[in-house]
Formats: C-alpha cells, sequence, structure tokens
C-alpha cells in the first residue's frame, strides 16, 4: 500500500484515515486489484435486502467479470472507492465500496454506493459519496446521478442531505432517480 500522506489532502484519489463514531478506524482508498478476493469474500456477509436495494434485483454472487471490472477501473472513465481496515489490499476487509461510472456522453457519470450493515449508520455512506462527487468535478463530470429503490430510504436520505433532487422512473417499478449538478474543475 503507498503511504497514505503521499498525495495532495484535495486529491480524491488520495487514502484518508476514517475514525468512526464507534472507535473503529478505516481508510477510505480507492480501490487495488487485490481487494477482489476480500470483497468477494464479504459479499456472502451482505443481507438479501442490502444486495436488493444496491443492485435493484437479487444477486447471489459477484461474477468475476464484474468483481474484475470494479477492481480494475479504467483511469478517467471510473472511479472506485472502498472503505476497508487499515491494512493493506489483499489483506484488508473491505466493509463499503462505492463507484461511479462515465457515460458515454461523458459530461454525466452513475454512482452506486454498497455500506455493509456492520458499518451503517456511522456517516461512511455520506464520505464515500463526496469522494464521488471530488473525483466528479476534478475530471470535468457535469452531473452525477443514480437509480435507487424508492424504499431505500436511507440513500434517499443521504442523497438528498449533499443536496440531490429526485424524480420517479415511471414503469420502473418503484425506482426513483437522483441526480446532482456539479461545478467541474472546481
Amino acid at each position: 500500500m503507498k503511504n497514505p500522506r503521499r498525495r495532495k489532502p484535495d486529491d480524491p484519489e488520495r487514502t484518508e484515515t476514517l475514525r468512526l463514531p464507534d472507535g473503529r478506524t478505516l481508510w477510505l482508498r480507492p480501490v487495488q486489484p487485490a481487494d477482489a478476493a476480500p470483497m468477494a469474500g464479504a459479499f456472502s456477509l451482505l443481507t438479501e435486502d442490502e444486495v436488493r436495494r444496491r443492485y435493484l434485483h437479487p444477486v447471489k454472487a459477484l461474477s468475476e467479470k464484474y468483481l474484475g471490472a470494479l477492481v480494475n477501473p479504467v483511469p478517467g472513465r471510473d472511479f472506485v472507492v472502498v472503505a476497508a481496515e487499515p491494512l493493506p489490499p489483499g489483506e484488508a476487509l473491505v466493509g463499503a465500496v462505492a463507484r461511479l461510472d462515465r457515460d458515454p456522453c461523458g459530461d454525466t457519470a452513475e454512482f452506486a454506493i454498497l455500506v455493509s450493515h456492520f458499518l451503517a449508520g456511522q456517516g461512511l455512506g455520506k464520505a464515500m459519496m463526496r469522494r464521488l462527487v471530488e473525483w466528479a468535478e476534478a475530471h470535468g463530470i457535469r452531473q452525477l446521478w443514480g437509480d435507487v429503490l424508492d424504499d431505500n430510504t436511507s440513500m434517499i436520505a443521504l442523497s438528498q442531505a449533499i443536496g440531490f433532487r429526485r424524480e420517479h422512473i415511471p414503469g420502473s417499478g418503484g425506482q426513483v432517480r437522483v441526480w446532482l449538478d456539479l461545478k467541474p474543475g472546481m
């Protein structure tokens, strides 16, 4: 693992030490390829509802193809940040993942966040969302958006607390779209 202090404090790809309200310490850092095995293992610890709310449908396991893409984001197009134990990638348990995928048009991006119930309610989702926003603005993205099940009240509340707006998606089976207009280059 690179020294967490090597990057500038405002670099969205920095490693940051987070002290949670319950006293645990985690690193909020960009995903590394070595995180694949711990992430695959941690997936089995998620509840069915956590998986449904993140993937919008039931998923039993992460495919190798999906997991490979998640831990090897395309530079400048994708960004993935994890909250993990303060250990080297591959050894650290990953308890939360946030990703951003730039749309083909280039100036909008879809986000997704999953925080396990072991870490929920400690402000981690907000810290991860702020990191996604930082990266998006630094990379010229003008709008960040995500589709959320309307019963995912914690994600809707988080997005609205940060300033996202929301709208119902007609014919979606209970989804809303949340979006935030950004100020790229700031």
